[in-house]
Protein backbone atom coordinates (compact mmCIF):
# COMPACT_ATOMS: atom_id res chain seq x y z
CA UNK A 1 0.00 0.00 0.00
CA UNK A 2 2.98 2.41 1.12
CA UNK A 3 4.36 2.03 -2.88
CA UNK A 4 0.51 2.49 -4.39
CA UNK A 5 0.55 5.31 -1.97
CA UNK A 6 4.13 7.09 -3.32
CA UNK A 7 3.24 6.31 -6.80
CA UNK A 8 -0.41 8.31 -6.82
CA UNK A 9 1.24 11.17 -5.37
CA UNK A 10 4.12 11.28 -7.21
CA UNK A 11 2.22 10.97 -10.65
CA UNK A 12 -0.54 13.46 -9.53
CA UNK A 13 2.39 15.79 -8.46
CA UNK A 14 3.78 15.01 -12.16
CA UNK A 15 0.49 15.21 -13.49
CA UNK A 16 0.19 18.71 -12.38
CA UNK A 17 3.71 19.90 -14.29
CA UNK A 18 1.79 18.23 -16.93
CA UNK A 19 -0.65 20.31 -17.43
CA UNK A 20 1.18 23.45 -16.87
CA UNK A 21 3.22 22.93 -19.56
CA UNK A 22 0.35 21.61 -22.19
CA UNK A 23 -2.18 24.21 -20.59
CA UNK A 24 0.15 27.35 -20.15
CA UNK A 25 2.79 29.25 -22.45
CA UNK A 26 5.20 28.70 -18.80
CA UNK A 27 8.56 27.49 -19.26
CA UNK A 28 9.73 23.95 -17.97
CA UNK A 29 12.12 26.26 -15.94
CA UNK A 30 9.33 28.55 -14.85
CA UNK A 31 7.40 25.02 -13.66
CA UNK A 32 10.85 23.97 -11.67
CA UNK A 33 10.98 27.41 -9.99
CA UNK A 34 7.36 27.14 -8.89
CA UNK A 35 7.40 23.22 -7.92
CA UNK A 36 10.49 24.56 -5.89
CA UNK A 37 8.77 27.52 -4.37
CA UNK A 38 6.04 25.79 -3.64
CA UNK A 39 7.65 23.11 -1.96
CA UNK A 40 9.43 25.91 0.31
CA UNK A 41 5.70 27.87 1.25
CA UNK A 42 4.12 24.53 2.23
CA UNK A 43 6.87 23.20 4.35
CA UNK A 44 7.77 26.69 5.65
CA UNK A 45 4.15 26.96 6.47
CA UNK A 46 3.99 23.04 8.37
CA UNK A 47 1.80 21.49 5.55
CA UNK A 48 3.97 19.43 3.37
CA UNK A 49 5.09 17.46 6.12
CA UNK A 50 1.65 15.41 6.44
CA UNK A 51 1.67 14.79 2.84
CA UNK A 52 5.41 13.48 3.19
CA UNK A 53 4.10 11.14 6.32
CA UNK A 54 0.93 9.95 3.96
CA UNK A 55 3.11 9.62 0.57
CA UNK A 56 6.68 9.17 1.16
CA UNK A 57 9.04 9.33 -1.59
CA UNK A 58 5.73 10.02 -3.63
CA UNK A 59 6.41 13.61 -1.79
CA UNK A 60 10.23 13.95 -1.10
CA UNK A 61 11.34 12.80 -4.57
CA UNK A 62 9.86 15.39 -6.58
CA UNK A 63 11.15 19.21 -7.15
CA UNK A 64 8.62 20.22 -4.30
CA UNK A 65 10.05 17.67 -1.57
CA UNK A 66 13.18 19.24 -3.07
CA UNK A 67 11.70 22.70 -1.99
CA UNK A 68 10.82 21.57 1.56
CA UNK A 69 14.10 20.23 2.27
CA UNK A 70 15.23 23.70 1.84
CA UNK A 71 13.06 25.50 4.06
CA UNK A 72 13.73 22.62 6.45
CA UNK A 73 17.01 23.30 6.29
CA UNK A 74 16.35 27.21 6.74
CA UNK A 75 14.06 26.65 9.78
CA UNK A 76 16.83 24.36 11.77
CA UNK A 77 19.78 26.55 10.86
CA UNK A 78 17.95 29.46 12.00
CA UNK A 79 16.97 27.93 15.09
CA UNK A 80 20.85 27.36 15.51
CA UNK A 81 22.88 30.14 13.94
CA UNK A 82 20.34 33.31 13.57
CA UNK A 83 19.78 34.62 10.41
CA UNK A 84 22.72 33.41 8.50
CA UNK A 85 21.82 30.00 9.64
CA UNK A 86 18.15 30.65 8.15
CA UNK A 87 20.50 31.30 4.73
CA UNK A 88 23.21 28.18 5.44
CA UNK A 89 20.64 25.85 6.40
CA UNK A 90 19.25 25.54 3.22
CA UNK A 91 22.37 24.37 1.59
CA UNK A 92 23.45 22.20 4.02
CA UNK A 93 20.60 20.43 4.48
CA UNK A 94 20.42 19.39 0.33
CA UNK A 95 24.12 19.66 0.06
CA UNK A 96 24.01 15.68 0.27
CA UNK A 97 21.64 15.32 -2.96
CA UNK A 98 23.05 18.38 -4.94
CA UNK A 99 26.30 16.96 -4.91
CA UNK A 100 24.77 12.85 -5.71
CA UNK A 101 23.28 14.59 -9.04
CA UNK A 102 26.21 16.25 -10.20
CA UNK A 103 28.10 12.95 -9.51
CA UNK A 104 25.66 11.05 -11.16
CA UNK A 105 25.31 13.25 -14.18
CA UNK A 106 29.09 13.37 -14.91
CA UNK A 107 29.43 9.69 -14.66
CA UNK A 108 26.48 9.00 -17.26
CA UNK A 109 27.58 11.88 -19.29
CA UNK A 110 31.47 9.81 -19.22
CA UNK A 111 29.50 6.30 -20.19
CA UNK A 112 26.77 7.89 -22.89
CA UNK A 113 27.57 9.39 -25.85
CA UNK A 114 25.50 12.83 -25.50
CA UNK A 115 24.03 14.01 -28.60
CA UNK A 116 22.58 17.66 -29.19
CA UNK A 117 18.51 18.03 -29.63
CA UNK A 118 17.95 18.86 -33.06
Amino acid sequence: MEYLLSFLIGGAICVIGQLLISLTRLTPARILVLFVSAGVILGGLGLYQPLIEFAGAGATVPLTGFGNSLAQGAIEGAKQNGVLGAFTGGITATAGGISAAIGFGLLFSLISKPKTKS
